[in-house]
C-alpha cells in the first residue's frame, strides 16, 4: 500500500513542487490550500503523470474549526498519513516595527504559527495511533537570525523552530520524526505576497544572483523522507550559493 503525504499550501511554489516530488516517490497525496482551482489543476496533472491517488482540501489553515473538520472528514485510509509537510506560510509587509501594519502581523501569526499548530494537532493523533510518522515544518533562515524590518515575520519563524524542537521531544516516544527545514531566498510568489501584489518590487529581490527555486526545496524534502526509519534530519538550513545568511547576499 502506498504511503500518504499531506502538504499544506500546495497550490503554488514549494508546496506544489513538493507534491510533484513526492508523487515521483509514489506517495498518495492530500493537497490543501485556499485556491481550489489551482489544487484541482495540480491534482489532475499529477494523476495523469504519476498515477497516484490525490485528495484535495480547499482549506485556510487559519480557520481552526475548518481544519478540525477537514481532519475529521478524512476516511480511514486517508488518515494513515505518513508525512505532513507544514508548508503554508507567508511574509506580509517589510516595514520598520513602528511603521508596520497590525493586519500584516495578524496574518503572519495566524498563518505561520497558529495554522501550523492547527493542522499538526489534527494529524498527530493519526500518527500516534500508528506509532510512526514524519512532520516537516517549513521554517526559514529568518527563524535563525532577525534581519532589518523582519521583526514579526522573523518572530513567527523563530516560533516554528521552537515548536519543531518541542514536537520532537514530545513525540519521541511515538517514533515520530520532526524535521525543521529552513530555506533562504527561494524565487516563488513569496515576495509578491510580501509586497501585496507589487510584482516590480518583488522581482527586484531576486535580481543580480541565482536564488533557489521551489524544486530545490522539494528535493530536500524528498531526500529527508527517503532516509531509513532510524534516521531523522532534525534541522536543515538551505541557501543558494550567493547567500551567506538572512542579511548577506552576493550580487553581481
Amino acid at each position: 500500500m502506498s504511503k500518504i503525504a499531506w502538504i499544506t499550501g500546495a497550490s503554488s511554489g514549494i508546496g506544489s513542487a513538493t507534491a510533484i516530488e513526492l508523487a515521483k516517490l509514489k506517495y498518495d497525496l492530500i493537497l490543501s490550500a485556499r485556491r481550489s482551482e489551482r489544487l484541482e489543476e495540480l491534482k489532475n496533472s499529477i494523476i495523469a503523470e504519476f498515477g497516484v491517488d490525490v485528495h484535495v482540501l480547499s482549506l485556510d489553515v487559519r480557520d481552526r474549526e475548518a481544519v478540525s473538520a477537514a481532519c475529521e472528514s478524512l476516511d480511514e485510509r486517508w488518515k494513515e498519513i505518513d508525512v505532513l509537510v507544514n508548508n503554508a506560510g507567508l511574509a506580509s509587509g517589510l516595514d520598520l516595527f513602528q511603521d508596520a501594519s497590525l493586519d500584516d502581523w495578524d496574518q503572519m501569526i495566524d498563518t505561520n504559527v497558529k495554522g501550523l499548530l492547527y493542522v499538526s494537532k489534527g494529524v498527530v493523533p493519526f500518527m500516534i495511533n500508528r506509532k510512526k510518522g514524519h512532520i516537516i515544518n517549513i521554517d526559514s533562515t529568518a527563524g535563525k537570525e532577525v534581519y532589518p524590518k523582519g521583526n514579526v515575520y522573523c518572530a513567527t519563524k523563530y516560533a516554528v523552530d521552537a515548536i519543531s524542537k518541542g514536537m520532537r521531544i514530545d513525540l519521541l516516544e511515538h517514533a515520530i520524526k520532526v524535521t525543521n527545514l529552513c530555506p533562504g531566498m527561494v524565487e516563488t510568489e513569496f515576495s509578491k505576497v510580501r509586497f501585496h501584489g507589487d510584482e516590480e518590487k518583488a522581482s527586484k529581490v531576486y535580481t543580480g544572483y541565482q536564488p533557489l527555486v521551489a524544486e530545490d526545496i522539494a528535493n530536500c524534502i524528498g531526500f529527508a523522507v527517503s532516509l531509513p526509519d532510524h534516521v531523522c534530519i532534525n534541522d536543515m538550513v538551505v541557501t543558494c550559493t550567493a547567500q551567506a545568511n538572512s542579511m548577506f547576499t552576493k550580487k553581481d
